[in-house]
């Protein structure tokens, strides 16, 4: 066997042009990007490997299909949101302020993330593997269930009356929260998620 020299000390080629991991991200935020178009075209394996001016041979090489790719768009959004909700509730301890928190929370994730709103509504997700949808089902079921239990506290602080339906509310937060996601998108991104949100927050609240 020919010997080679010692290279540790200073990587050369792909070792020092990517980091482990960075070619998995960039395919991440490619898709992520490519998600963004305004006309809500599907994205096929062949045109996100076109974008990256690379084979689709060579995108599964760092992903096993594409219901992977989109699930590593859902753990960046299951991350996200849950870490933002847990600092809004550890930080905030009005229970009516914590859904104020959270519901403005959400609309600017998806005014921050076009991409990424797509995935949340299921557009992105049409065609692909079921387990991607019910995953999203169970993402929305824990923001329901973080909603219902800052309503819940609200309540048991005199916030709001005793026989609050914490339940049928915060039902009706997230399904206002998926109707301005859904505009947002339909719109092509035009109508913002937040618009007029100051004067529609005291209906949702009280």
């Amino acid at each position: 066997m020919e010997a080679k020299p010692d290279t540790a000390a200073e990587p050369t080629g792909e070792s020092r042009r990517r980091k482990p991991g960075a070619r998995r991200l960039q395919i991440l935020q490619t898709l992520a990007t490519m998600l963004e178009d305004p006309r809500g075209e599907k994205v096929t394996t062949a045109a996100l490997a076109a974008k990256l001016s690379v084979s689709e041979a060579a995108l599964y090489r760092h992903f096993a299909s594409k219901a992977q790719m989109f699930e590593g768009l859902i753990e960046f959004i299951e991350s996200t949101i849950f870490g933002l909700i847990n600092d809004i509730s550890t930080k905030e301890v009005s229970g009516l302020k914590q859904v104020r928190g959270i519901v403005l929370m959400l609309l600017d994730f998806a005014q921050t993330n076009r991409g990424m709103t797509r995935v949340l509504i299921g557009d992105a997700l049409v065609n692909e593997n079921e387990r991607l949808q019910e995953r999203m089902n169970q993402f929305f079921d824990r923001i329901e269930a973080s909603v219902k239990q800052s309503f819940r506290m609200a309540a048991s602080r005199d916030e709001l009356p005793q026989q609050f339906d914490a339940a049928a509310r915060s039902a009706l937060v997230v399904a206002f929260v998926i109707g301005r996601w859904h505009r947002f998108a339909k719109t092509g991104f035009r109508k913002a998620p937040a618009e007029n949100i100051e004067t529609q927050l005291p209906a949702l609240l009280v």
